[in-house]
């Protein structure tokens, strides 16, 4: 095809507005000529190249580059398929045009509609930040030729160019060494390897164009799948005008309302109407997306044509007794790139759902990667299901659509956002140890001797800061510390891709990607951050890059889809989370109605007690205690005990065994329980008994939130004090940044995040409109302002109450429902 008629062809069809199958250049070029095998044996990543820490380093170099240097240019393709367009596009790190005449350019012009004379020389410039010593890499990686061969082919074809050149611009990111490789190219050359890639690429967008008619036709038809309850079809339209205008949501759900199916039904709904085209469905737990994957379920019955997964991770898929990705310990790794694209295209015909059992299935026919193949799958999927970490951890989001920087049409459904703050202050947050220096530094230098002087001089500036610190020190600029832990990082990534076997392999390649983490981080350091050392209990001394305000990080993310709805039974205050989770300021925020009645639940606080530090001793103790007792026998039934520590949880439960004698049976929670022990504890809330059952169990623990006890199976929360976080270095360092910043210190570091425990805890209770219970919030400071102010609309009716006249109340609550 002549570059005429194939421009032609790209212009009607752009007018004629035809269905579009989109791919980044990246991406095209990965899928494709991808192959060998997984190997995590080769310093930073199994591909040299090292995107994150590589950023700000393309953008040093491209400053460098003259006035007919064009940077971060914008690249599109159109190809017009028999059905459909495939929409081919991605961003050159840089376009140089030169003259060979005295002739001078007019480089201040639009550049994409520019005239390209025959005198000009045109090279297309791709920047690849590597960790690995140069003098290694004797020619460029076939994937980023492949890159920046699609951008000469793109750019040729639309200025009608007959020779392009391409240059590959690897730069050491420790040493910011450079290294070039340039080669040139007809377009003829360039036009017969365009279409052979594009041709093994067409069954992929052939199989992208049928299927997504199939899934739009059956959203035009779809309905809600029950009777709206009260408040649910507010609820759903909210989020359908919220994707519509491609803004973010918050969303305070009270239990009951149906949030799941609230929000994936709308969204669902959306897709049908082209205002997205993939519904990434974001959990902190794995129970919350089975809730999910059975909302999606639901719609599937209901004539949903859909592609779905829920990722599972790594080490929950991994079919080796040992988590080791290369070829000389898996089989599963070696040639894994070679089979994996076949494996994931016969799956894509056979199932339309992928369950770890399918996933599994497939990959040991196939003989590949199972949790590799499952990123690749999702890559074709209509609805992912999986942790926050695909989308907003640096080190673990799902590449394959966010690498780019290119916004996709993703719609994010972020599923009790709550918890998004601390995770994400922890994904954006680093730490190293000065002891871990000294014990790896003992492994190196049996084999690289030279490497110790490195070790040497980090453990050295580490030993100051040591010295220095009493308790915590706050530091504004740690440059000195940073060179000679980018130096080590280098020595350590070539001896790592040198030296693949020895036996403390594994616990040098730990050290290694916490410190490039570490380094890595340190690029996003601003005013969200605070640099800081401490004493450790354990005796070892610490330095983290602490992200206190994680909401800048998280807004990069969400910009790269369409919309964000994010909610959670317990989003109160609203502007609390609303600070913490975006920058934007036109974000919306809904308040969704309740549809449980007042009657179902009592909600007592007590006057007479405190969980304060200062009156934690033996009568306390026993009061709180008086009102376990008095709680569990005034109805026999199945209770739950929340406290603030595991200590003051023992202290209570040994006072309450002598108190009671017997007449109630008690569990307790210990610290640290595994799957088996958390679902034997859950078990005796179903089992039959003839006395009340009472769980002494934490408050923000494994059952403080996230498990669903109905109707008899739960009938009592009793909390006793306001969750407030135990006192450390780090809340200190987080009260001390926003009292400064907005005079609300105490509130965003231990106030807000105690309250949301409360709240959590006490939604344990009601979860169905058949369920009747009793909360009891056991803590005078309940009674000030400042908590009652954070206390939601269905908690306006509610009754103070002490150790004598409990009893009372309980009793006049439970005659009224019998």
């Amino acid at each position: 095809m002549s570059k005429e008629k194939k421009g032609k062809e790209t212009e009607n069809q752009i007018e004629e507005k035809r269905s579009q199958i989109k791919i980044s250049v990246r991406n095209l070029v990965e899928f494709i000529f991808r192959e060998g095998d997984i190997d995590n044996r080769h310093g930073q990543s199994v591909s040299p190249e090292a995107m994150l820490a590589g950023s700000r380093m393309h953008r040093r170099i491209q400053k460098r580059m003259g006035s007919d240097y064009h940077a971060e240019v914008p690249l599109k393709l159109v190809i017009g398929e028999e059905n459909y367009d495939l929409v081919l596009e991605g961003r050159a790190d840089g376009i140089q045009i030169t003259s060979e005449s005295e002739r001078e350019i007019d480089y201040s012009s639009n550049f994409n509609s520019m005239t390209i004379e025959e005198d000009m020389n045109v090279v297309i410039d791709e920047i690849k930040g590597v960790y690995l010593k140069l003098e290694q890499l004797a020619e460029p990686v076939r994937v980023h030729k492949a890159q920046a061969m699609c951008y000469a082919y793109i750019f040729a074809l639309q200025h009608d160019i007959e020779r392009i050149g391409i240059q590959m611009t690897y730069v050491n990111l420790d040493t910011e060494e450079i290294k070039y490789f340039h080669e040139d190219f007809t377009f003829a050359a360039l036009e017969e390897w365009f279409d052979d890639l594009i041709r093994a690429y067409k069954k992929w967008s052939d199989f992208q164009y049928a299927w997504r008619i199939l899934r739009q036709e059956s959203i035009q038809k779809l309905q809600f799948p029950f009777p709206y309850r009260k408040g649910q079809k507010e609820l759903a339209a909210g989020v359908y005008r919220t994707i519509k205008r491609k803004k973010n949501l918050f969303i305070q759900a009270p239990t009951g309302v149906g949030k799941t199916i609230s929000t994936v039904f709308p969204a669902v709904k959306a897709v049908g109407e082209n205002l997205g085209d993939r519904i990434f469905y974001l959990t902190a737990k794995t129970i919350t997306g089975t809730v999910a994957r059975e909302a999606f379920e639901l719609l599937r019955k209901g004539g949903y044509q859909a592609k779905i997964i829920q990722i599972t991770a790594k080490e929950k898929l991994c079919m080796c007794d040992e988590m080791e990705c290369n070829p000389v310990h898996c089989p599963y790794a070696k040639g894994h790139y070679d089979r994996v694209n076949d494996a994931v295209f016969q799956l894509l015909l056979q199932e339309d759902v992928f369950s770890r059992e399918v996933l599994l299935e497939q990959a040991g026919k196939y003989q590949v990667c199972p949790f590799e193949m499952s990123l690749d799958v999702a890559s074709w999927v209509d609805d992912i299901i999986c942790d926050y970490n695909y989308v907003f951890d640096p080190n673990v989001y799902l590449k394959r659509f966010f690498a780019e920087g290119i916004r996709g049409d993703y719609i994010f459904l972020v599923d009790e956002a709550h918890n998004l703050v601390e995770r994400s202050r922890e994904m954006y947050s680093a730490e190293i140890y000065k002891e871990d220096f000294l014990a790896v530094k003992k492994i190196v230098k049996r084999y690289r001797p030279g490497i110790e002087q490195q070790f040497n001089h980090c453990n050295r500036i580490l030993l100051e800061y040591k010295r220095e610190c009493e308790k915590y020190k706050v530091y504004d600029n740690i440059g000195n510390l940073m060179f000679y832990l980018m130096k080590l990082a280098s020595e350590l990534d070539e001896f790592l891709q040198r030296s693949t076997e020895f036996p403390e392999r594994k616990e040098v390649s730990e050290f290694y990607f916490g410190l490039r983490n570490f380094i890595n981080m340190y690029e996003r350091v601003d005013e969200h951050y605070v640099i800081y050392t401490e004493h450790m209990e354990d005796e070892r001394f610490k330095m983290k890059l602490y992200c206190v305000d994680p909401s800048l990080n998280l807004q990069e993310c969400i910009d790269r889809g369409n919309s964000a709805i994010f909610f959670s039974a317990t989003f109160l205050p609203i502007q609390y989370y609303k600070n913490l989770l975006s920058t934007k300021k036109d974000n919306y925020a809904v308040y969704a109605e309740t549809a449980f009645s007042e009657e179902q639940s009592l909600l007592l606080m007590g006057s007479d007690v405190s969980s304060r530090y200062t009156r934690r001793n033996q009568s306390e103790f026993e009061r709180i205690a008086q009102y376990i007792q008095k709680t569990g026998l005034a109805k026999k039934g199945n209770y739950m005990v929340f406290f603030p520590s595991y200590k003051m949880m023992q202290q209570v439960y040994e006072v309450f065994q002598e108190l009671d004698g017997g007449n109630v049976e008690a569990i307790i929670q210990e610290p640290g329980m595994n799957e088996e022990k958390r679902e034997a504890f859950l078990a005796e809330f179903s089992a039959e008994r003839e006395k009340t059952l009472i769980a002494f169990c934490v408050m923000g623990g494994i059952f403080g939130e996230g498990i669903d006890l109905k109707k008899e199976q739960l009938i009592g929360a009793v909390i006793v004090g306001t969750g407030l976080p135990q006192i450390s270095n780090e809340r200190e360092i987080l009260m001390d940044y926003y009292e400064k910043r907005m005079g609300e210190g105490f509130d965003y570091a231990y106030r807000y995040p105690g309250m949301n425990k409360v709240l959590q805890a006490a939604g344990r209770v009601i979860r169905t409109i058949d369920d009747v219970g009793v909360i009891e919030l056991l803590d005078e400071r309940f009674l000030q302002s400042d908590y009652r102010n954070l206390f939601p609309k269905e908690w306006e009716k509610r009754l103070v109450c002490t150790v004598d006249s409990v009893e009372t109340y309980l009793e006049k609550f439970w005659e009224e429902k019998q």
